[in-house]
Formats: C-alpha cells, sequence, structure tokens
C-alpha cells in the first residue's frame, strides 16, 4: 500500500486490519459482505502544491467509484461487474480481476481537504490533492546584525538560527 507520507506504524496497522479481514472472510464464509478481491496499482506523485494519484480502473463505471476522505485518509473503492461474455464456449482462463477493490492513501497533515478533486476518463482516475499554504516551506532571509528578518521583526542579535528554510 502507498502512503503519503510514510507512517512505519500506521501501516502496519492498516495491513493488521486488512489481513484479519481476509482471514475472517476465509474462515467464517461470510458470503453477505462484499469483498475485496483485486486492488489496482497506482502512481503517487508529488509537486511543489499537491499530491496526485492516479489508478489504472478500465472497465469500471464511474458511477460505482467512491472516493472519501475521513480522518485523514483517502478512501477509493469501486467494483468491475463480472462480463458472462461466453456463455456459447467453455472458458479455459480467466485472468482479468473482477469484483470490489478498496484502497486508502494515510495523508500528511499538510494537505487541504478543501483542494481535493477527482477525474475519471479512458480508465484512470486521477485525484488531485492540494497542500495547504500555510504548510509550504517559505524562505526567510538572514540579515546582517541590527537588520530586522522581513518575517517576524526580530533583530539578527536576537534570532541567530543558520536555517534559510522552515517546514511551517
Amino acid at each position: 500500500m502507498t502512503t503519503l507520507p510514510i507512517r512505519p506504524g500506521r501501516d502496519f496497522a492498516v495491513l493488521r486490519r486488512e489481513m484479519d479481514r481476509l482471514f475472517d472472510d476465509v474462515f467464517t464464509g461470510d458470503r453477505d459482505t462484499p469483498r475485496t478481491l483485486w486492488s489496482p496499482r497506482a502512481d503517487v506523485v508529488e509537486t511543489d502544491d499537491a499530491y496526485r494519484l492516479s489508478l489504472d480502473l478500465p472497465g469500471i463505471d464511474r458511477d460505482t467509484l467512491d472516493v472519501t476522505l475521513d480522518d485523514g485518509t483517502l478512501k477509493i473503492s469501486g467494483e468491475r461487474r463480472h462480463q458472462s461474455e461466453h456463455s456459447d464456449g467453455r472458458v479455459h482462463r480467466v485472468e482479468r480481476a473482477h469484483g470490489r477493490f478498496f484502497r486508502s492513501f494515510a495523508l500528511g497533515n499538510d494537505v487541504d481537504p478543501e483542494l481535493i478533486g477527482a477525474s475519471y476518463d479512458d480508465g484512470v482516475l486521477d485525484v488531485r490533492i492540494g497542500k495547504s499554504a500555510a504548510k509550504q516551506p517559505r524562505r526567510i532571509e538572514v540579515g546582517s546584525r541590527g537588520q530586522a528578518s522581513e518575517s517576524n521583526g526580530v533583530t539578527s542579535d536576537e534570532n541567530t538560527q543558520e536555517a534559510v528554510e522552515i517546514d511551517g
């Protein structure tokens, strides 16, 4: 599972929950609940102002897709229906995945929930997740003694930090 940013403790908790659900389904034989039978592949790209997720979902009807943000986790689910188009012949192999799928991505605290948008074209779901403006790194000018820095009016005698970029 791909996460943004990597959080080992949380990733293992999600993995454990998914494994528990898998074994519960296998051993209890619960046929009433929809199962996750496959998992689409995703590309995750980060730019200065956003994250972008692209998932390959060929053959999926847009109406079956569900994209939600819940407690800092972006959840994407949907269903590819099995096409029984081989009624006149014997099926030798079925390799195309069908059924329900579910992917989740833990988002960092640098995203703005109001700046999330999704589009679905030609079998590809694109989700753009905008970063919060307040969380963007900003450059701090370092002045000489006696000059006030632009950000907070503190003179260089009082503020002797050498770092020039601060994550807000």
